[in-house]
C-alpha cells in the first residue's frame, strides 16, 4: 500500500458537477482530493480486505442470531425495550439488508483491524461508488496513472443487482435529513440505483412523513409508505415521537431493524467477546467492564452512538490525549485498544470496506491530518496495481 501524488485533472470540479457530486466541496474545502492515490496489490485487497469483511459479517450475523434470542444482549446495546420483539422479529423474518462499510486502519502490512462498523447510515458511497471509478478511468486516459490499473470497486452494479431483488412492491420512498448535501447526495444516490433496478421511487425528507389514522406511514400525497429507505439511524428514529409507531406501521425498512444491533460501538466488545484473538479485531470492552484494565493506559473510548469522530477520546498512558467534542455519549462507553492509523506524512488513512448484501463490493478510502477521523476528512481515490 503506497500513497502516490498524481497531477489533479483541471476539470475535476466541473466533471463533479455535471454528474451530480455537489458535496466535492464542503465548508471552503475540498472534500474530494485527487492529489494522490492509493495503491494496493491484488493480494491485499482480495486477502486482506476483501476476505476479512465477508468474515466479519458472518460474525455479525451469528451476533444477531443470539441477540434475537437474549433480551440481555438487546439491552446491552441500549436498545430501547419497546423495540426488542420488532428488532428480533425483523431478524427471524429475514428481513434483507443492502449495505454498509467496515472501516479498518490497515498499512498494506499484516490483518487490517476493524475499528467500527457502520451498518445502518453509511455515507461516503457515492463518490466510492462512482467518482473515484470516474477519476480512475480519465486519470488512465490522460496518461496521469498507468496504464493496466484496476480499482476494487462493483458497488454500484452490486446495488442495483442488490435492489432489484429485494421485492419492493409499488414505490420505494427515500428519506433522510436533506438539509445536509452529503445525505441529500446519498439518497439521490441510492434512488438513482433503485431506479436503474426498475424500482419506483419518491424521495421526501424525514420531517415530511405523516401518520395516518391506521397508524401507517404516508408521504405528502398521502400515499402508504410500504417500503422506505431511511439515512437516519434507528438510535434516533427509535428516540423520535413518530417512533412509537414503528412497529405496527406495516412499512418495511431499508435498513432493516436489526441492523440497530451492528450500528452501535457495542459491537465491538461483544464481538472480541465471542472472537477473542482474531486477527481482525481489536480487544474491546464495555467501560465498566473489569477486564478494560487489561488495555493499560493507552486505549481509544467511544460512545456506542456516534458520528463522524464526536466525543472519541485517544488515552496514552491514562492522559486524554486528543478527543473531539460533541453531543454523543449519554449511552455508554466502550473501550478499544490503540491500533495507530499509517501515517503518510501527516496523513492518515482509513479504509473503509463496502459490503452490498453482505458482499465485499470495493473500497473508499477517507484521510485525515488527525488520528481521530472526522467530518473534515478528504476522500482519495484508490487503484490496483501489482
Amino acid at each position: 500500500m503506497q500513497r502516490v501524488p498524481v497531477a489533479e485533472r483541471t476539470d475535476w470540479k466541473q466533471t463533479a458537477e455535471e454528474h451530480g457530486f455537489e458535496f466535492h466541496t464542503m465548508d471552503g474545502a475540498a472534500y474530494w482530493d485527487e492529489s494522490a492515490y492509493y495503491r494496493f496489490s491484488l493480494k491485499q485487497i482480495e486477502e486482506d480486505l476483501e476476505g476479512p469483511a465477508e468474515e466479519i459479517e458472518e460474525m455479525c450475523f451469528a451476533l444477531v442470531e443470539r441477540a434475537a434470542a437474549d433480551e440481555e444482549v438487546l439491552a446491552r446495546l441500549r436498545i430501547p425495550e419497546p423495540f426488542w420483539d420488532y428488532v428480533a422479529k425483523s431478524w427471524r423474518h429475514k428481513e434483507k439488508n443492502l449495505y454498509g462499510r467496515l472501516d479498518f486502519s490497515y498499512d498494506g502490512n499484516g490483518p487490517a483491524k476493524m475499528l467500527e462498523y457502520n451498518a445502518d447510515t453509511p455515507t461516503s458511497l457515492y463518490e466510492s461508488a462512482i467518482f473515484q471509478w470516474v477519476w480512475l478511468e480519465q486519470a488512465i486516459d490522460r496518461g496521469l496513472i498507468p496504464k493496466g490499473c484496476d480499482q476494487f470497486n462493483s458497488i454500484h452494479e452490486q446495488l442495483v443487482g442488490a435492489l432489484s431483488q429485494f421485492g419492493v412492491e409499488g414505490r420505494l420512498h427515500l428519506s433522510g435529513a436533506l438539509g445536509s448535501a452529503e445525505d441529500k447526495g446519498t439518497v439521490a444516490y441510492i434512488e438513482d440505483c433503485a431506479r436503474q433496478a426498475g424500482v419506483e421511487t419518491a424521495v421526501l425528507d424525514m420531517e415530511e412523513i405523516g401518520i395516518d389514522p391506521l397508524g401507517r406511514f404516508t408521504d405528502r400525497d398521502e400515499r402508504i409508505i410500504t417500503t422506505l429507505f431511511k439515512l437516519y439511524p434507528w438510535e434516533w428514529m427509535m428516540a423520535e415521537e413518530f417512533g412509537r409507531h414503528i412497529p405496527a406501521s406495516g412499512t418495511h425498512f431499508i435498513e432493516p431493524a436489526w441492523k440497530a444491533l451492528l450500528s452501535n460501538k457495542g459491537l465491538l466488545p461483544m464481538l472480541w467477546a465471542m472472537a477473542e484473538g482474531h486477527p481482525n479485531l481489536l480487544p474491546a470492552y464495555f467501560e465498566e467492564d473489569p477486564r478494560a484494565s487489561e488495555l493499560g493506559g493507552t486505549y481509544v473510548r467511544k460512545p456506542l452512538f456516534s458520528r463522524e469522530g464526536h466525543n472519541v477520546e485517544l488515552f496514552r498512558d491514562g492522559r486524554v490525549e486528543m478527543g473531539k467534542a460533541g453531543p454523543y455519549g449519554g449511552a455508554g462507553q466502550v473501550v478499544q485498544a490503540f491500533h495507530p492509523l499509517p501515517d503518510f506524512d501527516g496523513n492518515f488513512p482509513m479504509v473503509g470496506c463496502w459490503l452490498v448484501a453482505s458482499r465485499a463490493a470495493g473500497i473508499g478510502l477517507r484521510e485525515d491530518r488527525s488520528l481521530i477521523t472526522g467530518n473534515d476528512a478528504r476522500f482519495l481515490p484508490h487503484v490496483i496495481q501489482d
